[in-house]
């Protein structure tokens, strides 16, 4: 397992901080075949990453309403049970397989609003290794424009590496 890390072992600058990231989550799975415990590992590390991450965690395609998302593992304060495909931020990244960075959640169409808290999100669709969806990556900031494509990017890999192969 790898060593704890924290913002004294990780670089400050966020593309390099994402590409450590990478390394640890990979270094804490390595053997971990439980698809929970990965879930839960990815939600800590990446919200104890980052400062500016007030809610981060995945909702998962339910097997039983193939378009509907149900809440998973995650951090943060108490997060909607389930969204529908093509409703707010995350059943549009669901619908439409694509990251969506949102700087201001009010000035999103059909926000769903978890936490009055929120003000930019951003969310990524995770794919297992066969390329069929799962569910995606939901982090919310308390600020404006908290996400960039640098965290698209980081997370992206992160979750290609831990989930789709």
């Amino acid at each position: 397992m790898a060593e704890p890390f924290n913002d004294l072992t990780l670089p400050t600058a966020k593309a390099a901080r994402y590409a450590a990231l990478a390394e640890e989550v990979a270094a804490v799975l390595e053997g971990e075949r439980n698809f929970t415990a990965r879930l839960a590992t990815v939600a800590a590390m990446l919200a104890q990453a980052f400062d500016h991450y007030f809610w981060a965690g995945f909702y998962l395609v339910d097997p039983s309403k193939a378009d509907e998302l149900v809440i998973g593992p995650y951090q943060g304060s108490l997060g909607c049970l389930r969204i529908a495909f093509g409703r707010g931020v995350c059943g549009t990244a669901a619908a439409e397989h694509r990251t969506v960075i949102v700087p201001d959640v009010e000035a999103f169409p059909g926000h769903i609003a978890c936490d009055s808290r929120s003000r930019s999100e951003i969310v990524v669709p995770v794919f297992g290794p066969g390329g069929a969806l799962i569910g995606v990556f939901d982090v919310d900031a308390t600020e404006l424009a908290a996400f960039d494509e640098i965290d698209a990017a980081g997370l992206e890999r992160i979750l290609v590496e831990t989930f789709s192969r």
